[in-house]
């Protein structure tokens, strides 16, 4: 067809790894181009996306497209193959419902409860896992939330399989643990070692390491 399709993301980012998991899926070919969000965000990110500054940003034929959940409809809309939201109207709007609760709810609560200290931590654990047996609930009985194979939700959850258990490697706190949760911790495990998500993953040892200066340097914050 001769499209141009570019992806301005990061590689540590469970945000640009979503679209990026997608692509694969789709079999979609593109230009993936490496952003530095923290020290210096290019000029093409800020052109492409002025509103946010942030990754991921899909630019097809010249037109970018930000939000990393915007994004995956529109690339499921673009190329129909391999589709990963649900075709049935009902199900596709539980999906997104769900989306919404884990990036405006789980999301936050986790990071909060692995990076707080002093007496925000607990109540910050507390909330996490409140939220984590919800979702434990909803996954109940299924393989995946989008039943047999990975979805658009499970693609979207990708930070509760795989970022949560690298920032309690990195930090030392366990929120999301198999006794707690073992239907959320048996999904993460199928999850990682679904070959389109294993495959682009960022390395392990260098997303701990990551995890653990930040850490370092919040502590030290509080400290001082």
């Amino acid at each position: 067809m001769g499209e141009e399709l570019k992806l301005l993301g990061a590689w540590g980012s469970s945000f640009s790894r979503r679209v990026e998991i997608v692509l694969k899926i789709k079999g979609v070919e593109y230009e993936y181009l490496e952003e530095d969000v923290f020290q210096n965000k290019s000029d093409l990110l800020l052109q492409y996306n002025p509103v946010h500054k942030k990754v991921p940003v899909l630019v097809h034929n010249g037109k970018p497209i930000a939000e990393s959940l915007v994004i995956l409809e529109y690339i499921d809309e673009t190329w129909k193959d391999n589709p990963i939201l649900p075709r049935d109207p009902y199900e596709r709007a539980m999906a997104r419902f769900w989306a919404k609760f884990l990036d405006e709810k789980c999301r936050p609560a986790l990071w909060k409860s692995y990076t707080s200290v002093g007496p925000e931590r607990e109540k910050a654990h507390e909330e996490a896992q409140e939220l984590l047996s919800t979702l434990e609930g909803e996954l109940e009985g299924k393989k995946f939330f989008g039943g047999e194979t990975v979805g658009f939700l499970d693609i979207e959850a990708n930070f509760v399989g795989y970022w949560a258990g690298v920032l309690q490697e990195a930090v030392g706190v366990d929120v999301l643990t198999e006794e707690k949760f073992p239907v959320l911790c048996k999904w993460a495990e199928g999850f990682q070692n679904c070959p389109v998500i294993r495959e682009n993953l960022p390395p392990r040892d260098r997303l701990v390491a990551f995890f653990k200066t930040k850490r370092e340097m919040m502590t030290s914050f509080y400290k001082n």
